[in-house]
């Protein structure tokens, strides 16, 4: 495996806690840190307020070419990753926290909830896909939970790692600098977020919204609340429908 212990030495002796761990089985461990290395996750990485790992599941491979892939049975295009390798990987971070997620493009769509639940868990681990997937042999004997960041297709499961990572790693105490933030985003209340302006007061003629900058509090958050709504509406038909349901049901 990958990472520095020594932040999570230092973490731990300072909170008597381990830090929240994540903890990646791929075939590029090269691809990580990536962008979580920068701006606030990264920064977060280096005062051990969360820790990364790294397992290269060809360490498990048993010929001299470390290969991890053979032929689909019945025939068809492309390879796939084959289920006693990776089913060695796998045990080898048993011990690491959080639940063992698979990042398919088949699997339950990543939600804010859902992101919420695994940040306030321990950690967890990730198993990034190549090739056409992997044996669904071990996905059932394993009970592997299966996870989407979009109805797309990536040509691995890395890219979807860092988004899962990092939708993770800024709800984590300390990461982001003002708390309030996070309340205020797109999907915390179920709604759209709302649009954001800045100097200059004009630009090419356009003006910012008189309400913003007029220093009333309760207008501001009233036109804010509309704004969300507004487009939560016209742009995604089923967070309007369920988020009127919700305020029904309250």
């Amino acid at each position: 495996m990958a990472g520095d212990g020594k932040n999570e030495e230092a973490e731990e002796a300072a909170t008597g806690a381990s830090p929240w761990r994540a903890t990646l089985l791929t075939l590029f461990p090269e691809a990580f840190p990536g962008p979580l290395g920068l701006s606030l996750a990264g920064k977060a990485l280096e005062q051990g307020l969360w820790a990364l790992e790294t397992l290269d599941i060809r360490d498990f491979a048993r010929d001299k070419h470390r290969t991890v892939d053979d032929t689909p049975y019945g025939g068809g295009a492309g390879m796939v990753m084959r289920a006693d390798i990776l089913d060695a990987a796998i045990e080898a971070v048993a011990d690491e926290p959080g639940p063992l997620i698979y990042l398919s493009p088949r699997g339950r769509l990543l939600t804010q909830d859902r992101v919420r639940e695994l940040a306030a868990g321990p950690g967890l681990r990730l198993l990034c896909g190549r090739y056409e997937g992997v044996d669904q042999r071990v996905l059932d004997a394993r009970g592997i939970e299966e996870m989407s960041v979009g109805d797309y297709v990536l040509s691995g499961g890395e890219m979807a790692a860092l988004i899962v990572l990092d939708a993770c790693v800024r709800l984590l105490p300390g990461v982001m600098g003002n708390a309030e933030s996070g309340g205020e985003e797109s999907f915390e209340r179920g709604l759209l977020e709302y649009p954001h302006y800045t100097r200059p007061p004009v630009w090419q003629g356009r003006e910012v919204p008189e309400v913003l900058t007029s220093g009333h509090h309760e207008k501001v958050r009233q036109w804010r609340l509309a704004e969300a709504e507004r487009i939560t509406r016209e742009r995604r038909p089923d967070l309007w429908a369920a988020y009127r349901a919700g305020r029904k049901e309250d």
